[in-house]
């Protein structure tokens, strides 16, 4: 991608280093939506009854009379479950580059959004995007960067740990700087999905739905931002800054992040109804679909086939 010497957003709010994120904890999922991230894959077994809740409060309370804080200690892979943070290999000028580059990317897609909405007679609101190390503390909860990048429609804010582009490359095989656009390009869709009303509609019809019918909506939602980054890919391409083998990048990268391909490499089989973000070749259509197009209309995931 043609990105270098670009308009970068300043709707970017530089955490990193700072311990937990540093903002305040407001109380949890439930009161300002759930965060929509990508998937990472693997799982995590919930502790044994009413005795481990009370060793690990006791456990809580004597490391923070040690002047430790748990909440660092959290940042588990949940490919392993063992502890562990995003691993890290970037210099500090390699750093701040990444940091120019998502910066010019999320201007890129202020840029394609605000023309859409403004087409339509609307006011796109813009998201900011937060840069964190290790541990985050926004208006869904605590997150770990082993959760991966998400989207917090309680403060409309993408947060993001860097050293995940790292790891797409290592862990997922997908490398590239427009598979790293691809995934910041995914999490604005569900900004644009939350200022038009999308989530909120979601959010609430999901806690009257069992598990299974959650799923399948949270894939009809997923893929629907993927169409949105297809969108922005559009026109990214129409102004001529797509490269040789850019969208190869962004759809190995939809590949494999695609349910099923994360659990075959952490399970072994698959459970397709567990999936909550879409297959792996759903994934590629999605994106390729908002690509072709460069059309809203094109990406309505509820009501088309998936």
């Amino acid at each position: 991608m043609r990105w270098k010497g670009r308009r970068q957003s300043k709707n970017i709010e530089d955490r990193r280093g700072r311990s937990g994120g540093g903002s305040s904890f407001p109380g949890g999922f439930g009161r300002s939506g759930s965060r929509v991230r990508l998937p990472m894959g693997g799982s995590r077994r919930a502790g044994g009854g009413l005795s481990g809740i009370v060793v690990l409060v006791v456990l809580f309370f004597a490391l923070r009379a040690c002047g430790i804080d748990p909440l660092e200690m959290l940042a588990g892979d949940p490919g392993d479950g063992g502890p562990t943070t995003v691993q890290r290999t970037e210099s500090s000028g390699a750093s701040d580059e990444m940091k120019q580059f998502v910066s010019v990317v999320l201007a890129e897609t202020e840029d394609t959004w605000n023309g859409i909405f403004r087409s339509q007679g609307l006011e796109y609101r813009e998201p900011s995007m937060v840069l964190f190390t290790d541990s985050v503390r926004s208006a869904c909860g605590f997150a770990s960067s082993a959760s991966g990048p998400f989207y917090c429609p309680g403060d409309e804010k993408v947060y993001l740990d860097l050293g995940f582009f790292d790891q797409l490359a290592r862990r997922f095989e997908a490398s590239g700087d427009f598979a790293q656009a691809y995934v910041v390009a995914h999490e604005v869709g569900h900004h644009v999905q939350n200022v038009t009303g999308i989530l909120p509609r979601f959010n609430q019809m999901r806690q009257r739905m069992s598990q299974a019918e959650a799923n399948a909506m949270s894939v009809r939602v997923e893929l629907q931002a993927d169409c949105f980054a297809g969108i922005w890919a559009h026109y990214t391409a129409q102004k001529g800054l797509l490269e040789e083998g850019d969208i190869e990048e962004a759809l190995n990268a939809a590949n494999q992040i695609g349910d099923d391909t994360l659990q075959r490499r952490s399970r072994g089989y698959v459970v397709p109804e567990s999936f909550n973000h879409g297959t792996s070749q759903q994934r590629r259509t999605w994106f390729a679909r908002g690509l072709k197009s460069g059309r809203l209309a094109d990406c309505d995931t509820f009501n088309d086939p998936i």
